[in-house]
């Protein structure tokens, strides 16, 4: 058997062994957006809009990529984002996910949307998690699932506020496919009006105060697409802004979380920590979010193509590229430390580029 090193040299290698050993369903539904998929293509085409400063005769010969997020240690600033029904990928689904981000030493964020309990993935984790909350009960329900996520040694809770009303996925609507729920144990026995996404629609700031008050993990609000409300995260005592259009299979024509990330830092100004995903899919792509101010970035997408590819094996040299990736890109910008990165490292590109 080839190792996996060998059999993927490239991330493009697999991305395209991810769609050879997926249905067309289950490919579109990983790798889709909403609606015209406008939100989609921005997160990839912002990219762009930023060119590097590089400088030169600088001493690269140390590379370091080693930061913190939340106080906990992370060899490389890139973590596996929370995504939905992962088992449609692959068997192990979340468990590998969890293993290779440990075995990377970086962190695996556990969707509510999962198969596995949180239990089950802590005790598969070989590195810190956090829970990613999909509310859909009352203050009893989130007050239990708070209360085993702490007990299961999760690190932090990201209350994911851009999902007011599911998006309309048109890929997924043609093929007349619906995955939502399909395995999930901790969204089941809500009696209405809870069922479906009503409570998602119904929260405001009040239940964010709620949550500060009621766990005592720190509290990550995940959706953020304006600076007006990363304000408002600071004022409610939220601990890291997360900056997301969910991979842009919510909201068609929401902004490019990377055009994003210098406002937002600037706007919490160490107050909170900034962390963002949407369209990293290079190391680049890492290097840039980290000079416009945010501490780490989160992938989803090149992830979970890592876990359809070859599992948890697969899912690791995803970020082993990205990480080799990231450390060229810092060789040849002239840069040491992604702690010392900083809005110098980039300047926006010309129109005519």
């Amino acid at each position: 058997m080839v190792a996996v090193e060998q059999q993927f040299v490239t991330l493009n290698e697999i991305r395209r062994a991810a769609r050879a050993n997926l249905s067309p369903e289950v490919w579109d539904y990983a790798s889709g957006g909403a609606e015209t998929e406008t939100s989609l293509r921005r997160n990839r085409r912002a990219m762009s809009n930023y060119v590097f400063v590089p400088r030169v005769l600088r001493d690269v010969s140390h590379i370091d990529t080693t930061t913190t997020f939340l106080g906990m240690p992370l060899a490389l600033p890139i973590m596996i984002a929370p995504m939905g029904s992962m088992f449609l990928l692959h068997p192990d689904g979340d468990l590998a996910l969890a293993r290779a981000a440990g075995q990377m030493g970086t962190i695996y964020w556990l969707s509510t949307m999962t198969r596995w309990l949180p239990e089950e993935v802590a005790a598969a984790a070989t590195g810190p998690l956090i829970f990613q909350l999909y509310w859909r009960g009352d203050h009893a329900w989130a007050e239990a699932l708070l209360r085993r996520v702490e007990a299961a040694g999760f690190r932090g809770i990201a209350l994911t506020v851009d999902t007011a009303a599911y998006g309309r996925r048109e890929r997924d609507i043609e093929k007349r496919y619906d995955p939502r729920g399909q395995g999930s144990r901790l969204w089941q026995g809500f009696p209405p009006p809870l069922q479906g996404d009503a409570r998602m629609a119904s929260l405001t700031w009040d239940d964010v105060d709620w949550l500060k008050r009621t766990t005592r993990l720190p509290l990550i609000v995940k959706g953020i697409q304006s600076v007006e409300d990363a304000r408002l995260c600071v004022e409610h005592g939220v601990d890291c802004v997360y900056i997301s259009n969910h991979g842009g299979r919510q909201l068609d024509y929401a902004p490019a979380p990377i055009e994003l990330v210098a406002e937002v830092a600037e706007a919490v100004a160490g107050r909170a920590e900034v962390v963002v995903d949407g369209g990293f899919q290079r190391g680049t792509d890492v290097l840039k979010a980290l000079a416009l101010g945010a501490r780490a970035v989160c992938i989803g997408k090149a992830a979970a193509w890592g876990l359809a590819a070859a599992g948890a094996e697969g899912a690791a040299r995803v970020l082993e590229l990205l990480h080799l990736e990231l450390r060229i890109a810092m060789a040849n910008t002239g840069q040491t430390s992604v702690r010392e990165v900083g809005p110098w490292l980039v300047r926006r590109a010309c129109a005519c580029e």
